[in-house]
């Protein structure tokens, strides 16, 4: 089957070819499709922020690493047992690429996200098929395409990120970072009542962007001085929710200084290992009180993301699309951040009348 992966370790941005991570194709069995299981003819798959953390070893360096985890595609075959959901060949689906095994304390206890079970299963989407348990699939609603469908998985991510904010209507949020996470949490929170709704981003395009998408305001945080230009916007008062959805340590830490007293702060993005944030216990948890939290998957969010998915406005999202044969060009897109979004077309279901 094949597979897009990681072939060598390192940065894909690293300037010395020698050095650098590479990004190829590899064939990998097809696993063996169990009763509850669900193979998917995959159609496109969308990459990731993090994938470029893979081909740095961040989970590991053994070689080829599979990737992909934002995907669509048809049902192509299904397990004897896998009817719960009600599930036909020829559905239009896309999923959660965890599997919470649902038997570990955390499973029973209302927290996946830690299922202690969780990095057992990897199955990489990007590929031309992927054979999912079927409490990962989920059917698409007839008007999205399986263009926009990739999007399911980082949309989730949005919806958790509201989750953790817990916005009330007429909060005053601010959003740092304007990669798809951050516009997809930009476009979600607008519909959760948010006001002053400001994205906090040094690239032009990303802040032109948020405008067309929900933002009231925008912040260039390497030309504007970030908390003077806060102070005005929300007129002294601070943000009442401020998400990170940017990654970068630089960008973080004057983000307390712009949250209200009282204020939420979701750290939605991931961080390099290594790196440790000062904290002034005194003035932000004590005198501030305020409240920091992080998102790491995105249990729960599922459903309610497909009931979104319609709603928001995502075609800037899927405009760049290449093929599975040119993966290592569209890595190179990615990293280059001249796109929004860079999907992979990854096979025939993109193209068999499936929209």
């Amino acid at each position: 089957m094949k597979t897009v992966a990681v072939t060598r370790i390192g940065s894909l941005r690293d300037p010395d070819p020698a050095a650098r991570g590479e990004i190829g194709l590899v064939d990998l069995p097809v696993p063996e499709l169990g009763p509850e299981d669900v193979r998917i003819r995959v159609a496109y798959a969308a990459i990731c922020g993090s994938d470029p953390h893979l081909a740095e070893g961040f989970f590991g360096t053994d070689v080829p690493i599979g990737l992909g985890h934002e995907i669509s595609g048809v049902v192509e075959a299904l397990g004897e047992r896998a009817t719960t959901n009600g599930l036909a060949v020829g559905d239009r689906v896309s999923g959660n690429f965890v599997r919470f095994c649902g038997a570990c304390r955390a499973c029973q206890s209302g927290s996946q996200q830690f299922c202690e079970r969780l990095q057992e299963y990897n199955r990489p989407g990007m590929a031309e098929t992927v054979t999912w348990h079927e409490s990962q699939v989920q059917k698409l609603p007839d008007e999205v395409s399986l263009r926009t469908g990739c999007l399911l998985e980082p949309t989730s991510v949005a919806v958790r990120i509201a989750d953790k904010a817990r916005v009330r209507a007429g909060d005053r949020v601010a959003i740092c970072g304007g990669g798809p996470i951050g516009q997809l949490a930009l476009q979600v929170l607008a519909r959760s009542g948010a006001t002053s709704l400001t994205l906090i981003e040094p690239i032009a395009e990303r802040r032109e962007m948020a405008l067309r998408h929900g933002a009231q305001h925008v912040i260039d945080p390497v030309a504007e001085d970030q908390r003077a230009r806060a102070d005005e916007i929300t007129l002294g008062a601070g943000y009442d929710v401020v998400v990170d959805a940017s990654g970068s340590p630089r960008a973080v830490r004057g983000l307390l200084d712009i949250a209200a007293h009282g204020a939420t702060v979701v750290y939605g993005a991931m961080y390099p290992e290594d790196f440790e944030m000062p904290l002034n216990l005194s003035d932000f948890l004590y005198l501030k009180e305020l409240t920091l939290t992080g998102v790491f998957v995105s249990p729960y969010a599922f459903p309610r993301a497909l009931q979104l998915l319609p709603l928001l406005d995502l075609d800037e999202f899927t405009a760049a699309v290449f093929d599975i044969d040119d993966a290592a060009e569209a890595f190179a897109a990615h990293v280059s951040g001249a796109h929004p979004k860079v999907l992979i077309r990854c096979g025939d279901a993109a193209e068999a009348g499936a929209r």
